[in-house]
């Protein structure tokens, strides 16, 4: 067998293969740096979340309030208010808990200032009857809460968590016109329920000690966030360096003369 001259490896390649090694490369730390940042800011997002949880309830926002609230400074807050519900306007949204299938009950709240809050009063299973879904009531005058106070509708008050509205699902759509519910949609419910303007939250409504049977069940809200992102970064640092490797191996390879047989 002849042997025949070395040549060396393209020159060209070798540099190619290293600018594309050294995009790849920083794509990958930048995105795993960026999953780091989004680490701190989930962390201390559920350590809000956990105080807020635990804090002594405090007046729920007024409507004088409502255009300044936001997901990330008050969702969750533990709030408290009183007034009249309006009888006759209940919404029921889908819900499926470990309890099993149901319905989230919610209705309108008349508050002091006028404004009309919607309260989540807890979850009623399937058939359990009392409380299964009806078609809409036909529109709400726009004075529902001066009616209520004056047909003598008993105040109530309501301590929960404050919960912005949810907006329609994107593989379920909310129905108004058939009334069925599957995202707490508070301003899509009172446009179907014929309501004045109502705030941009919902309260989940703590458990009734000695509530009817068959009542709904209050105090089930699920305080949880999904925290993947150490997850993530791990994974982008760890293909960074897999990319990193693999320049290295063809920078090596790449300084060995290639000889033809």
């Amino acid at each position: 067998m002849t042997t025949g001259a070395s040549r060396p490896r393209s020159r060209a390649l070798r540099v190619s293969l290293a600018i594309a090694a050294g995009l790849m490369f920083a794509g990958f730390f930048a995105l795993g740096t960026w999953q780091i940042f989004r680490l701190q800011w989930k962390l201390a997002l559920i350590e809000r979340v956990e105080q807020r949880v635990h804090a002594a309830p405090v007046a729920a926002p007024a409507s004088a309030q409502w255009p300044q609230l936001n997901a990330e400074a008050d969702d969750y807050r533990r709030v408290q208010l009183s007034g009249v519900y309006l009888q006759g306007s209940d919404t029921q949204v889908l819900a499926s808990l470990d309890r099993g299938i149901g319905y989230w009950v919610l209705t309108p709240l008349c508050t002091a200032d006028g404004g009309i809050v919607m309260v989540n009063r807890g979850f009623i299973r399937a058939g359990s009857g009392g409380w299964a879904p009806q078609p809409a009531p036909p529109a709400a005058a726009a004075d529902a809460c001066a009616a209520a106070r004056v047909a003598g509708t008993a105040p109530v008050s309501i301590s929960g968590l404050l919960r912005m509205g949810e907006a329609s699902g994107r593989l379920r759509q909310n129905e108004p016109a058939r009334n069925y519910w599957y995202t707490r949609d508070v301003q899509a419910i009172a446009r179907a329920r014929g309501l004045p303007a109502v705030a941009p939250y919902f309260v989940d409504a703590d458990a009734v000690a000695g509530a009817a049977e068959g009542a709904p069940i209050g105090g089930l809200t699920v305080v949880s966030f999904a925290n993947s992102h150490l997850v993530y970064a791990v994974t982008w640092f760890a293909l960074a360096l897999m990319v990193a490797g693999g320049a290295a191996w063809v920078v090596r390879e790449g300084r060995k003369p290639q000889t033809d047989a």
